[in-house]
Parts: C-alpha cells; sequence; structure tokens
C-alpha cells in the first residue's frame, strides 16, 4: 500500500525521503519549478534534466515540472502553455529594425494575450557586436502590442524583461500612434540616440483600443528611470552602452520625463520599474496606465505552482548564474520564500554561484553550481545539460544518505 510522504514532517527532508512505516513506502513528491539557463537551456530543458537525474537515484519519486519565467524571455511560453492557450506569430521589426517572427500566446478564449518583449525587442536577437542602445528600439514591441488587439485580446499580460533597448520606449509608443516630436514638431528617429532631441508628445493619434484594454507589466526590476541605480547606468552597459553613451542616454530619458511631465501624462517619474526594460516600464505606466506586476509570482500562478507546493515534499530550483540579485527578487529566491512559507525544503541547482554563500544558504535550503571543473563558459554550455542531471542526482543521493545516516 503507497502512502504520500507528507505524513512525515517537512522541515526535515531526511526524515521522510524513500522512509517506511511498517508496509507503507513513502513516496517523495520533487516539485521543479526552474528559470531557464538564458542563451543555454530553456526552462523546459531545465525541468527535464532535473527530473532525468532525479529519476536516476529514485525512479518511483512523484516528479511534477512546472517551467519558470520573471518577466524576461519564456513569460509567455509558460504562461500559455500552462493554461492550454494558442500561439500566435506575427512579422514585426527587430531592435535594429530588420524583420523578425515574434509570437505571442492567447488565453482565457483568446480574451487575455501574453506577450515577451524579448520576442520582439530582445537583446538574444543581436550578436554581442551589434549591441547599440544608441540605435536600437523598442518599436516592435509596439507592433506586437497592436497584434494582440488586432487579435481581439483586451488584457495584456507583457513581459518585459531581455530586452535591448534604452529608447524609454518611444520605440513602442511611436508603433501605438503615439507621436514624438523634435523642436520643429518633426517626429523623432528611433532609438536611444533620438531621445536628445525629443520636445513633446501628442497622444490624439494613440490607438483607441489601449483605452479599453487592460494591460499587466510582469517585471521584478524595481529601478527608477533616472540616476546611478537608473535604466541606462545599470542596464545600459549589458547592453553595449559605453559610459559616454550612458551619460548620454540618462539625459536624453529626463528630457523624455520632461515631455511626459508637460503634457499631462505624469506627475513623475520615480516610481519603482520606471527603469525596467531602458525606461519602457515608465512608458507603460505613464502612457498605456498599465500595472507593474512581480513577474516571477504572476508566472508562478497561472503555471500552477501554487497548486503543486501543496504536495510536494521537495522543491528544486535553478537558474544560469546565481548573483548578489538572486536573493533581492530574482525568480529562484521567490521561489524559494513561497516554499519556505510552506514548509517545504527547496533546492537552488545553478550554473555558476557567484553570490555571498551566506547570502544564498539564508535563501535556500541547499545551493550547489553544477559546474564540473571546465575552464572555459563554451565547454560549461557544452556540457550543462549532463552536468544538471548529475547534480540533481547527486542531491536526491545526499538526502538518502542523510536520512540513511539519521536512521541508524
Amino acid at each position: 500500500m503507497i502512502q504520500k510522504s507528507q505524513v512525515f514532517p517537512k522541515e526535515n527532508i531526511g526524515r521522510f525521503l524513500n522512509s517506511e512505516v511498517g508496509d507503507k513506502v513513502a513516496i517523495m513528491e520533487v516539485l521543479i519549478a526552474p528559470d531557464s539557463f538564458k542563451g543555454n537551456m530553456s526552462a523546459p530543458e531545465v525541468c527535464d534534466a532535473i527530473a532525468e537525474g532525479v529519476l536516476w537515484v529514485d525512479t518511483g519519486a512523484a516528479v511534477r515540472k512546472v517551467p519558470l519565467a520573471d518577466g524576461g524571455e519564456g513569460t509567455a511560453w509558460a504562461i500559455t502553455s500552462a493554461t492550454g492557450g494558442r500561439f500566435v506569430s506575427t512579422r514585426v521589426s527587430g531592435p535594429l529594425g530588420k524583420p523578425v517572427d515574434a509570437v505571442f500566446g492567447l488565453i482565457d478564449n483568446g480574451r487575455v494575450a501574453a506577450l515577451d518583449m524579448a520576442s520582439a525587442s530582445g537583446i538574444e536577437l543581436l550578436r554581442r557586436e551589434e549591441l547599440n542602445p544608441m540605435k536600437t528600439t523598442s518599436y516592435g514591441t509596439g507592433q506586437l502590442i497592436a497584434a494582440a488587439l488586432d487579435s481581439g485580446a483586451r488584457e495584456i499580460i507583457i513581459g518585459i524583461g531581455g530586452s535591448a533597448t534604452n529608447d524609454g520606449g518611444i520605440g513602442m509608443l511611436s508603433a501605438l500612434g503615439f507621436r514624438l516630436l523634435d523642436k520643429q514638431g518633426k517626429p523623432l528617429v528611433q532609438g536611444g540616440e533620438a531621445l536628445a532631441a525629443i520636445a513633446s508628445i501628442d497622444v490624439s493619434r494613440a490607438d483607441l483600443r489601449l483605452k479599453q484594454t487592460r494591460i499587466r507589466v510582469a517585471c521584478d526590476v524595481s529601478n527608477p528611470l533616472l540616476g546611478p541605480t537608473g535604466a541606462s547606468a545599470v542596464f545600459g552597459p549589458q547592453k553595449g552602452a559605453t559610459p559616454e553613451q550612458v551619460a548620454a542616454l540618462d539625459a536624453g530619458l529626463a528630457k523624455l520625463a520632461v515631455a511626459w511631465i508637460q503634457a499631462g501624462l505624469a506627475a513623475d517619474v520615480t516610481q519603482n520599474g520606471d527603469g525596467a526594460a531602458g525606461g519602457v516600464g515608465a512608458a507603460l505606466r505613464i502612457c498605456l496606465d498599465a500595472r507593474m506586476e512581480s513577474g516571477a509570482l504572476l508566472v508562478m500562478k497561472y503555471a500552477g505552482f501554487f497548486d503543486a507546493l501543496a504536495h510536494a515534499d521537495l522543491v528544486i530550483t535553478g537558474e544560469g548564474m546565481s548573483d548578489a540579485q538572486t536573493a533581492d527578487g530574482k525568480l529562484c529566491s521567490v521561489v524559494a520564500r513561497e516554499s519556505r512559507k510552506a514548509g517545504v525544503p527547496v533546492a537552488l541547482l545553478s550554473g555558476a554561484l557567484g553570490a555571498n554563500p551566506a547570502t544564498l544558504l539564508n535563501t535556500f535550503d541547499y545551493a550547489a553550481s553544477i559546474a564540473r571543473g571546465q575552464t572555459s563558459l563554451d565547454a560549461m554550455i557544452r556540457d550543462s545539460r549532463a552536468d544538471l542531471s548529475f547534480a540533481a542526482e547527486n542531491l536526491i543521493r545526499a538526502t538518502r544518505m542523510f536520512a540513511g545516516a539519521a536512521s541508524a
């Protein structure tokens, strides 16, 4: 007769892994809920690799795979797949103007659309040598929003992580009918460099459907628009900006902020999240009346994480790189927080650990790098799937060993 392992105290995983009570064998229920390993493995691929390692050790484990995202690439896929929605492909302008095929999801009988900014204006659409936030534009993201409106959706969930842009959303707004004008009343060109010429905003031609559409922004970035912790200073270098360009972009965003305020669209640009996606966070809030939400929690709710957590004995999460930001609201730390609230142990398997060990172990019950001594990033990426499965196998072996020692 099979009995669920939750009859054992969850605060000590060693007490219930593969334990026996008379003739009743406890079945371990493992919830695998990772982010993607950026540029390497998608979240579903990460789930498969971890599950493989778990089942090598415990063939009877009940494994539940819940691939997650936090507002970056994969957000639309996670929400749409988990809810049985359908995907729509549309051709839009990429971050440097070249056409790209972007995809969005439709759920709730087409009433709700799930979008990734990364699909249209993402950094992974460009080669490293192409990165230049003075030139990249969010125009394709506006086209993606318009396509969702064309489909009939009247609620939009948009993840804005992973962008290649620092244009304050002026490209996106232009694609939706807003007119960003210079001193001569001429429309601005695209890219972050255009911010230096902005003088006014004309909203009279904005897409009227936006007024009847609820927009929810999946984002876990809390940076303001301007200053030393703003969009340009913090994220500009990651998108290819030089120190001189960072200063120019920050000054340009300040001019955009003045234009928004003078147009009566905003009282300030100091809210948390305004600096997300190079200022797209502010543009969505100010011009499209969007509401910022925790990307991690939003995806976790849609993906069924909390239903699965109610039956889990162990949660395994993972990400490509764990650093100082991991414990500060990144997806894996949100998974850890919610798991601990439920009294379920949580383990982190990471491509690399760059954060303070004490901080990691304050956040997770177990944290380990999957790397096995490779000396180059290419080698780590090449071996990552096998290494991840091996790390998961080792984790389960360790818990079994601990359980055996505890029962001796």
